[in-house]
């Protein structure tokens, strides 16, 4: 008796919002480095350069990744995820094998840095947008990274309640625009 696997359905073909979680292959904490916060927040960036893309907001953690873009066309999602987890993987190992001898010791050479899979969520209305900006936001604090969220330097929050850079263009796609 076997389990039946069910494939991930990702829906990409109408203009939604999407927020996208990833995690650390198992689980490890392989964005303790602020170097490779970093160099994922420069990643997200310019692997939503090559798709037109807009970020409405993250969140880089520890051990996971949040985030919400929007796509002027359809079909984009998949292309562009996994653009962005390649590319910063790559600069991730390099940055750990020539910064952090020890993580050879600890890593096999086929570790990755990421899990496979991101799970997906179509986001239609502002009020769902604006929730998971929310709960995005308040990881850091319910993490015990610190204690307000503006004080998070790899999230949005600071542009949203500071109107200060994050490393990447925040912005809202025509329609769902953002109050202020």
């Amino acid at each position: 008796m076997g389990l039946a696997v069910t494939k991930r359905r990702v829906y990409d073909s109408d203009r939604h919002v999407h927020f996208v979680t990833f995690s650390c292959y198992k689980r490890r904490r392989l964005l303790d480095s602020d170097r490779a916060k970093r160099i994922t927040i420069g990643h997200l960036g310019s692997s939503l350069a090559k798709r037109n893309g807009i970020c409405l907001g993250f969140v880089i953690m520890p051990d996971h990744v949040h985030a919400m873009v929007w796509f002027p066309e359809p079909e984009q999602l998949s292309r562009f995820m996994n653009h962005w987890k390649t590319a910063s993987s790559i600069s991730i190992k390099k940055l750990y094998r020539e910064a952090f001898s020890s993580y050879e010791t600890i890593s096999g050479p086929d570790d990755r840095i990421w899990q496979e899979r991101y799970y997906g969520l179509n986001l239609w209305s502002r009020g769902k947008v604006e929730q998971k900006l929310d709960y995005m936001h308040l990881n850091p604090l319910r993490a015990g990274l610190v204690e307000e969220p503006e004080a998070y330097p790899f999230s949005s929050a600071r542009w949203y309640l500071l109107n200060k850079s994050v490393g990447v263009p925040i912005r809202w796609p025509e329609g769902l625009e953002a109050d202020g």
